[in-house]
């Protein structure tokens, strides 16, 4: 299984969105990162087919086959897509069991089922991804009733429904508390070993270690593509943790990149993205993927 991007590139008038993308994708979870306007929905909306591309094409292959362009694929491409977009509207009336009834209808999931056998295999999946993303216990509330938290994780579960190959999760664990962050993290990593899934997020953390790679978006250009570790190695020496006096914090602040601030018995120990060391007494610390996309981003956040 294989979905490529080839030059892909998508202006609104003046503004450049997506410039030039270009990207390899096999099973595995891909981490797409960027601050807002960097292009990241506008490349999950040319994916799905809910935006036309100015530029360049998508292909798909599935095991040995030939690669298709996924426009001249259509309807057979998308069955193979799930979607978890960032904004989900939802019938507010429906429970959340004939929600999960209904994408299943629309989805046409077990179309080569009949009767019985095709309702039990529905049904058997719905409750199976519910309890996994712990929706079990309100099967039968009201949609208008759920939190968001609930309502953020029936978004997901609509979009595994019907096992797709290619899953895009726009925000998949925004507003979810960390309990419920871990799990659905946990979730999507044991559900991705044959799937292609991207992930957009701002929670760096989340997807530090279950991405096979982390695509770095800036202005609609890739300006790093490579496994997480790859990527926090580049600036290891370059992130520093300084104790220091409470009315020092401004001026580190402004000389240097503070990322982190807390109080301490000692002082305010400060995290620090920096070439140099920024005081005497600064230690070199372990790089994360959130400092790197810190030391990429800064200037633009």
């Amino acid at each position: 299984m294989k979905l490529t991007i080839n030059h892909v590139s998508k202006s609104y008038g003046k503004t450049r969105a997506l410039i030039d993308f270009t990207a390899d994708l096999e099973p595995g979870i891909y981490a797409l990162l960027g601050p807002n306007g960097s292009g990241k929905s506008t490349l999950m909306n040319i994916i799905t087919d809910n935006l036309a591309a100015d530029a360049g094409e998508i292909t798909y292959a599935d095991g040995d086959g030939e690669p298709e362009n996924i426009l001249k694929m259509g309807e057979r491409f998308r069955e193979k897509v799930g979607f978890m977009p960032q904004y989900t509207g939802m019938y507010p009336h429906f429970t959340v069991e004939k929600f999960m009834w209904y994408m299943a209808s629309l989805k046409d999931v077990g179309a080569d089922r009949k009767g019985k056998d095709r309702t039990d295999y529905i049904g058997e999946q719905i409750a199976n991804i519910l309890a996994a993303v712990e929706l079990d216990d309100v099967a039968h509330r009201r949609i208008s009733t759920l939190s968001g938290g609930m309502k953020q994780r029936l978004a997901l579960a609509q979009a595994v429904l019907g096992d797709p190959s290619v899953l895009i999760l726009d925000e998949p664990t925004a507003g979810l508390d960390p309990k419920q962050r871990i799990a659905i993290r946990n979730y999507i990593a044991k559900i991705a070993f044959d799937k292609i899934v991207i992930i957009a997020t701002h929670v760096v953390s989340d997807v530090e270690y279950i991405a096979r790679d982390a695509i770095m978006l800036k202005k609609g250009r890739i300006v790093d593509n490579a496994p997480p570790h790859e990527l926090t190695r580049k600036i290891e020496g370059k992130v520093w943790q300084a104790t220091v006096r409470p009315e020092e914090v401004g001026e580190m602040q402004t000389k240097f990149r503070v990322v982190n601030i807390q109080n301490g018995d000692d002082g305010v120990m400060l995290r620090i993205l920096a070439d140099e060391k920024p005081t005497e007494t600064a230690t070199n610390t372990a790089p994360t993927l959130e400092d790197y996309y810190l030391w990429v981003f800064g200037d633009i956040l």
